[in-house]
C-alpha cells in the first residue's frame, strides 16, 4: 500500500468506529477485557488497513497474528469491518454456540494462529517464517504482542532466533501500556526498561512510536530496512479513550454499567 492509500483521517474514524462497537458488546456480556482491546487498536488498524493487502486467499502472502489474545476484540472488529466475520457472527461474543470467544481461535474465518497463552506468538511467528525461508515463499508476518509477554523467556528466544537463522519477513508491534492485569509493569519490574537497546542488541531492526498515532506507526515500518525483522515499540494507554477506565487495572477485564457505557459512549463519541 502507497502512503497516498492509507489515509490517516480514515483510521482515526475507524478507531472510533471500533471503540463504539466494543462498548456495545460489553452491553451484551458479563465481562470482557475492554481496556486491553483499546490500547492495541491503532495497532491492529494500522496493520490491516496500512500495511496488508488483505487478499483473503488461503495462500495470502501475509500472516496476521494477535499474540495477545485477550485484546481479540480489537481483531474481531476489524474482522467484521472487512466483512470476514458477520455482525451476527459478533453480535453473539462469547455465547454459546457461536465460534467468537474471549481468545482468537484457529479455524475462525481470519484468524490464522491460537493464542491467548501469552509469549506464544512470537515464536509461532519465528517458526512460519523459517518454513517460509526454507520452501522458498515470501511472505510478510505481522504479530501485535503486549509488553507483558516480554516477560517470557520464550519471547527472547524467538528474539535470538530470528536474525540468527536470517529471517526478515517480520514486523512486531509491541503494545507498550506498561500495564499487566494486576499493575504497572514499570513498578513490577523496573529493569525491564528500556527496551528498545534490548531489542536491538538481539539483531532487531527497533523504533519507538505513539502507538495511537497511525501514520507514526506506519511510517516506522514503511522506513525499515529488509535485512532485519522489525519490531515497533509502541507506547499506548491501557483502555484509551474512555478517561475512566485509562490505566486503571480494574479494566483490564469487567463490561461497563449502563451509565458507565453511557458515559464512555460519549467521551468515544467525541474524540
Amino acid at each position: 500500500m502507497t502512503d497516498q492509500e492509507f489515509d490517516i483521517a480514515a483510521a482515526r474514524a475507524r478507531c472510533r468506529k471500533f471503540r463504539k462497537r466494543i462498548l456495545d458488546i460489553s452491553q451484551t456480556v458479563g465481562a470482557l477485557h475492554i481496556a486491553p482491546a483499546f490500547s492495541c487498536l491503532e495497532l491492529v488498524d494500522t496493520a490491516y488497513f496500512g500495511l496488508m493487502t488483505r487478499t483473503g486467499e488461503p495462500e495470502s502472502d501475509e500472516t496476521f497474528i494477535l499474540s495477545k489474545g485477550h485484546g481479540s476484540l480489537a481483531q474481531f472488529v476489524v474482522l467484521e469491518e472487512l466483512g470476514i466475520i458477520s455482525p451476527e457472527q459478533l453480535n453473539h461474543y462469547c455465547k454459546p454456540g457461536w465460534p467468537l470467544a474471549t481468545h482468537p481461535d484457529l479455524g475462525t474465518p481470519g484468524i490464522e494462529a491460537s493464542t491467548g497463552s501469552l509469549g506464544h506468538g512470537l515464536g509461532l511467528a519465528v517458526g512460519m517464517a523459517y518454513a517460509d525461508k526454507m520452501h522458498g515463499k515470501a511472505r510478510d508476518i505481522y504479530l501485535v504482542m503486549s509488553d507483558g509477554e516480554l516477560m517470557e523467556g520464550s519471547v527472547w528466544e524467538a528474539l535470538m532466533v530470528a536474525p540468527s537463522f536470517g529471517i526478515t519477513r517480520i514486523v512486531v508491534m509491541v503494545d507498550l501500556n506498561d500495564f499487566q492485569s494486576l499493575g504497572q509493569t514499570s513498578r513490577i519490574l523496573p529493569n525491564f526498561y528500556p527496551i528498545l537497546d534490548k531489542i536491538r542488541a538481539f539483531g532487531w531492526d527497533a523504533a519507538e512510536v505513539d502507538g495511537h498515532d497511525s501514520r507514526a506507526i506506519y511510517d516506522a515500518v514503511k522506513r525499515r530496512g529488509r535485512s532485519k525483522p522489525m519490531v515497533v515499540l509502541g507506547r499506548t494507554i491501557k483502555g484509551k479513550g474512555v478517561t475512566y477506565m485509562e490505566n486503571v487495572p480494574i479494566w483490564h477485564y469487567r463490561s461497563p454499567s449502563p451509565e458507565e457505557y453511557q458515559q464512555a459512549l460519549k467521551q468515544v463519541e467525541g474524540s
